[in-house]
């Protein structure tokens, strides 16, 4: 680990990362933003591509383009897996990002029992809707059965499908500027990654990434809830990258939540705040990732890094 702050690589990596990201967000912008996108094939949109690919790849980028630039090395570049004693956190990655997500979920529902709806409504007129386009009468498939095969699929299957786009994002953010900032101390460094990580992500969430575009106060309280969540979930991932002594949990737990995000979705009736929830961006349905962060903050050696050997 780093024994002092390198100014200079830091300063590199961050206009590569905010660089390629935000003009990507740029080009999105100026061609329909993520809602009137144009399409390319299929149901693949310019934004789409665009998102899963350059800007959610911008931070690997900028972490080889700062290496290369600065002739860094590669010695620490947090890519050997050291399953045999980081193996714990892989596991936790796996599961607990999707246990969290949904305990969020049931306090959300918990505290506005009216946006809970227990019917599957929206979700059952969507299966209507699909039925009507392939010309049969009622939706082929039990909602209930879509939400058991989405939260199966979230918790055993997306951790490592999703973990192909998610390397993008952690192999900059939690491996590399994360042993940068840690000579500051665990908690500034998480927090500082926080902060960063939420404002990096801007012009998406100016752009309706998330949030929609038509919540209270929209659209610039969205980028500000988005900081909140970058540093709940990011601490929690550097937390594994840092016990594990490898980028891979963090991947896996980034691309366990992506998977299940939208799962407390499919339960919702009514116009709930999305700056609140049921999603995990929301600050209330976040309060599983806060507590988690809450602890680690709290305990001695929580956000302190682990030597480890394969």
């Amino acid at each position: 680990m780093e024994t002092k702050i390198d100014v200079k690589r830091i300063i590199i990596f961050l206009a590569f990362a905010f660089g390629i990201a935000w003009a990507c967000g740029l080009v999105i912008y100026l061609t329909g933003g993520l809602v009137n996108s144009p399409v390319l094939f299929g149901n693949f949109t310019l934004a789409l591509v665009l998102m899963a690919t350059l800007y959610m790849g911008a931070p690997m980028l900028a972490n080889i383009l700062t290496r290369l630039v600065t002739r860094e090395g590669w010695a620490d570049a947090k890519l050997r897996p050291q399953f045999k004693r980081g193996w714990p956190y892989w596991l936790a990655m796996w599961f607990l990002p999707g246990i969290l997500t949904i305990i969020g979920a049931g306090v959300f529902f918990l505290i506005f029992p009216q946006f809970f709806d227990p019917e599957l409504t929206q979700l059952t007129a969507m299966l209507e809707a699909s039925a009507a386009a392939a010309g049969q009468a009622m939706p082929p498939i039990n909602p209930w059965l879509i939400v058991l095969v989405q939260s199966v699929q979230g918790l055993l299957i997306s951790p490592l499908i999703n973990g192909l786009f998610t390397f993008g994002e952690e192999f900059g953010w939690r491996a590399y500027l994360q042993p940068k900032l840690m000579p500051l101390g665990g908690r500034k460094a998480m927090l500082l990654m926080g902060l960063i990580w939420g404002v990096w992500h801007a012009p998406a969430i100016l752009m309706g990434h998330n949030y929609g575009l038509n919540y209270p106060g929209a659209p610039w309280l969205g980028p500000l809830a988005m900081i909140w969540f970058c540093f709940v979930i990011g601490t929690m991932l550097g937390w594994a990258t840092l016990k594990a002594g490898s980028v891979w949990p963090a991947v896996i737990g980034h691309a366990a939540i992506n998977g299940i995000a939208a799962i407390g979705a499919l339960f919702i009736q009514g116009n709930p705040n999305p700056l609140l929830g049921p999603t995990p961006v929301g600050l209330v349905a976040s309060i599983g990732f806060s507590l988690l962060t809450l602890v680690l903050f709290l305990l001695p050696n929580g956000l302190k890094e682990t030597e480890l050997n394969s």
